[in-house]
């Protein structure tokens, strides 16, 4: 293991790392875009379907990882040091 360049920032020791909070949020995101995608052979009642499920899912995934983010410290935030 080699020592971080300046590019890789370290976190200070102590400082806490955030990590999303488990979420079925991914897996229905791909069962949605899935279905849309074997509704394409199948009938478009499953292309509407897995798109609508798509859908709904991305926009709830994109609101809860700006919900996560606009939690963090300011600190990280701003994207500077």
């Amino acid at each position: 293991m080699s020592a971080p360049t300046p590019e890789q920032k370290v976190p200070p020791v102590g400082e806490e790392i955030h990590l999303p909070g488990p979420s079925l949020l991914p897996i229905f995101n791909a069962l949605g875009i899935t279905l849309a995608v074997i509704g394409t052979t199948l009938g478009i009642v499953l292309v509407i379907v897995g798109l609508a499920i798509f859908l709904f899912t991305t926009v709830k995934w994109i609101l809860s990882t700006r919900k996560d983010i606009s939690e963090l410290p300011l600190e990280h935030g701003d994207g500077h040091h």
